[in-house]
């Protein structure tokens, strides 16, 4: 026998069919010429590519006005001074409805009826390794979650997609088919590796705790679909002893695992907990070197041109459960950003040795950057917003098709 819905149930769908009834009116309300909603990671704030987007359309256009989409999970979040909105809340679906601007790393929640004039940019959020879009039907796992028909209707509302290199752009063609125009402009998430001072590098570490000298890890693995919480495949603990007070490192777990990576920090203060940091960017500029695994922030962190260690034991499982478009592990150049390690071992060798900042490591770094970051530059985000909100072209040099 069906259970009988609860108070609290009832209250929600009601509240819930009110809200769409009202943004059905509004509907018919004009656009607001002069606002743009943003959006990244699901609700989470104002984060990658969306806020790097904003901040330039302030500076640039400064008569469009921003409102961040924010679950109220993490409200707090939100940096002082940033307008936004709750999702799923009156002035969120007024919002939806009325802004001409959309600007999203994700999907916007709720499902929402985009309107002839309004205009949405899809940034993603990283070069994909991993398989993606329909490209996951060739994996059970993957496909047995997945709403493929969803997928294709939100790429539908797309008017424009932004690829950070060549290798995205052939893979969104591929996996998100659809009449959006494609901007190879560079991810603007990535701007502030070619602006950011040396002041500006210190003022982070100090902040962070990193003393003056010491040699800054970031280790920052990302999730795994066949797993369940945050599972790292090496002890930071005992790495930060192996390789002696003069490293300190950093951990950042996948934000899917929440905002703590369950560091403790007992080496002398030397293991640190970073996931809850609002900028992954920061974290990035204050690493001497990156030790990742299939993360997405390998493509990123090799605009700095720092050592980047792929420590990835799990790559058959790996790929075998998710798929991946090239053989990170391979060796070849284009393919693996620096040396290869698969026991905590090796990868403490790495370091003892120097292999991670050897001259071969070097030059499988420099044909890794030429392939993922040939449109970064620092000047992504004026890009993007010079094209996105309709302002004059800058002469900035342009990538791909010309516009």
């Amino acid at each position: 026998m069906p259970s009988r819905p609860t108070r609290a149930s009832v209250k929600r769908f009601v509240r819930r069919q009110a809200m769409r009834a009202a943004y059905r009116t509004d509907l018919y309300r004009p656009l607001d010429p002069n606002l743009a909603v943003y959006g990244a990671y699901w609700n989470r704030g104002v984060a990658c590519n969306p806020a790097a987007i904003h901040a330039k359309a302030r500076e640039l256009a400064p008569n469009i006005r921003g409102l961040w989409v924010v679950s109220s999970r993490y409200r707090d979040r939100m940096p002082a001074g940033v307008p936004y909105v709750i999702e799923g809340s009156r002035p969120y679906w007024r919002a939806m409805a009325t802004a001409t601007y959309l600007v999203n790393n994700s999907s916007f929640p709720g499902g929402f009826t985009k309107r002839p004039g309004q205009r949405y940019l899809q940034t993603h959020h990283g070069t994909p390794l991993k398989t993606m879009g329909l490209d996951q039907r060739a994996y059970p796992a993957l496909a047995r979650k997945a709403d493929f028909a969803k997928i294709l209707a939100h790429v539908g509302q797309w008017d424009f997609s932004l690829s950070a290199n060549p290798h995205t752009t052939e893979v969104w063609d591929r996996v998100y088919p659809g009449p959006y125009e494609r901007l190879d402009l560079g991810y603007p998430r990535n701007d502030v590796y070619f602006t950011a001072t040396a002041e500006d590098i210190a003022k982070i570490r100090a902040g962070l705790g990193i003393a003056e000298g010491q040699t800054a890890l970031l280790y920052a693995p990302t999730h795994r679909d066949y797993r369940e919480g945050f599972l790292p495949d090496l002890d930071p603990e005992r790495l930060a002893r192996e390789l002696g007070p003069e490293y300190v490192l950093l951990v950042r777990a996948h934000y899917f695992y929440g905002r703590s990576a369950g560091a403790a920090g007992t080496v002398d203060g030397r293991v640190l907990d970073v996931t809850a940091h609002p900028r992954v960017e920061e974290l990035c500029l204050a690493a001497d070197a990156l030790i990742t695994d299939y993360s997405s922030l390998t493509f990123d962190y090799a605009c700095l041109d720092r050592p980047v260690v792929v420590h990835a034991p799990d790559w058959a499982a790996y790929r075998g459960a998710r798929g991946t478009y090239f053989d990170l592990l391979s060796g070849r150049p284009g393919d693996t950003p620096g040396p290869v390690t698969t026991t905590s071992d090796e990868l403490v060798e790495a370091f003892r040795t120097g292999e991670w900042r050897s001259p071969a490591s070097a030059a499988l770094r420099t044909a890794f950057r030429e392939r993922f970051c040939p449109y970064d530059d620092g000047h992504a985000a004026e890009r993007v917003v010079r094209r996105f909100f309709g302002l004059p072209h800058s002469g900035l040099p342009y990538f791909g098709t010309p516009h």
